[in-house]
């Protein structure tokens, strides 16, 4: 028989298991629709905020969606309630402070404004519309330094900026004030300097600004890439900018003449040759290479029975005059109306003149041929082209030397 004393304990012992079971199941309750609110994606922002309106980092987030650049007055006003509320239950939710940040700078309250993303920078340095209007406010404080700070800070910290920064970036090297300070940046060598100066030679707003930018940079000693340079150069020609194509390559291939070809012994082996260096062709059929060898570099090329083409080229910005090419070809062995040739033609128009070289095997390998340039061929392309071959093993040989140069 139980006694009295014992069941009266009994019950108690079990009440107070009950409560604890309904605390536990209630904060249980609370953690998963926090976790769950806190996980959700921006989509359904708002179910999470139904989820857990007092979570600061949901209201934050809530609130930076809805004062997004389209917001009415009353989008606005929502915003600003939902950032108050937010920084009450977590004074470190910087979607809020930045939501209010950007509405004390609508109301043209720059001091709260910039009080306000002050303490966002404390907290983040990764909030891109932190950084963003730290760029704007630099900026319209004449402030190139502080501006180039904060662009360097959202590139490092945010992935998505480089696709909405870059394009500002490279509009805004027009500046030589500009200029000057974005070398002084690149030269430290952040992550986003070499991607950035690919961009600019692809993107270019300003060419010649640009141009006078990789200048610059390669003075400060910093290594711009052959394919910016290059990228660049072909921009320029496409724009017909001449010149300006040709006095930028001759400060990063010192010592150029624009009287002759260059590079006559294939000595120099780039990766990502400019218009203006020898560029071999390669294609179906055809192969193509700039090889070392003993006496400096050679080039070699292949290709497939019934088939022709463009194998080498390099432009050149001659003076109107009478000129000679004059080179050396080993392994050719062909039939003569096999054999390929070298062709001057103006820059996208008509051909000067073909030298039909001769097999190897005749005059030591060496040829020579004459071409004149007319005062309304401003530029030119000197091509060296594959006829097609009936033979069972193509056509292949090398050139290892090649030079167009005044005929005086």
């Amino acid at each position: 028989m139980v006694r009295p004393g014992f069941r009266r304990r009994s019950v108690k012992e079990w009440s107070i298991r009950l409560l604890l079971a309904g605390a536990a199941g209630w904060i249980g309750y609370l953690s998963v629709t926090q976790s769950l609110a806190v996980a959700l994606p921006d989509s359904q922002l708002e179910r999470a905020y139904s989820l857990a309106p007092n979570n600061g980092r949901v209201a934050g987030r809530l609130s930076e969606q809805i004062s997004a650049q389209e917001a009415t007055p009353a989008d606005r006003a929502r915003a600003v309630r939902l950032a108050n509320a937010a920084l009450r239950h977590d004074p470190t939710a910087v979607e809020a402070v930045v939501t209010l940040g950007f509405d004390a700078w609508l109301r043209d309250d720059l001091t709260s404004a910039r009080r306000l993303f002050t303490y966002s920078q404390v907290l983040t340095r990764r909030d891109l519309r932190t950084q963003l209007w730290a760029i704007e406010d630099a900026v319209a404080r004449g402030d190139i330094d502080g501006a180039l700070k904060h662009y360097d800070i959202a590139l490092r910290t945010e992935k998505t900026a480089p696709g909405l920064l870059y394009p500002v970036l490279s509009g805004a090297i027009i500046d030589p004030a500009v200029r000057t300070k974005l070398v002084e940046t690149l030269a430290r060598k952040p992550l986003w300097a070499d991607s950035f100066v690919d961009f600019a030679a692809s993107n270019s707003f300003d060419h010649q600004a640009t141009a006078a930018l990789f200048r610059k940079l390669q003075r400060a000693q910093f290594p711009v890439s052959e394919r910016a340079n290059s990228t660049l150069i072909k921009a320029m020609v496409a724009k017909q900018q001449l010149d300006d194509a040709w006095s930028f390559y001759s400060t990063i291939r010192e010592g150029v003449d624009r009287h002759q070809s260059r590079d006559p012994r294939f000595t120099a082996m780039l990766e990502s040759p400019s218009l203006f260096d020898w560029v071999p062709v390669n294609g179906t059929g055809i192969s193509t290479a700039i090889q070392p060898n003993t006496k400096g570099g050679v080039f070699d090329f292949a290709v497939s029975p019934s088939t022709g083409g463009l194998l080498l080229q390099q432009l050149q910005f001659l003076p109107a005059g009478e000129y000679v090419l004059q080179g050396h070809s080993t392994g050719i062995d062909q039939s003569s109306d096999a054999r390929p040739y070298w062709a001057l033609s103006c820059h996208g128009g008509k051909e000067l003149g073909r030298l039909n070289i001769p097999n190897s095997s005749r005059a030591g390998g060496n040829f020579t041929g004459r071409f004149i340039v007319p005062a309304a061929c401003p530029t030119q392309v000197l091509a060296f082209v594959a006829r097609s071959s009936s033979e069972i093993t193509g056509v292949a040989g090398q050139i290892d030397r090649v030079l167009l140069h005044p005929s005086r």
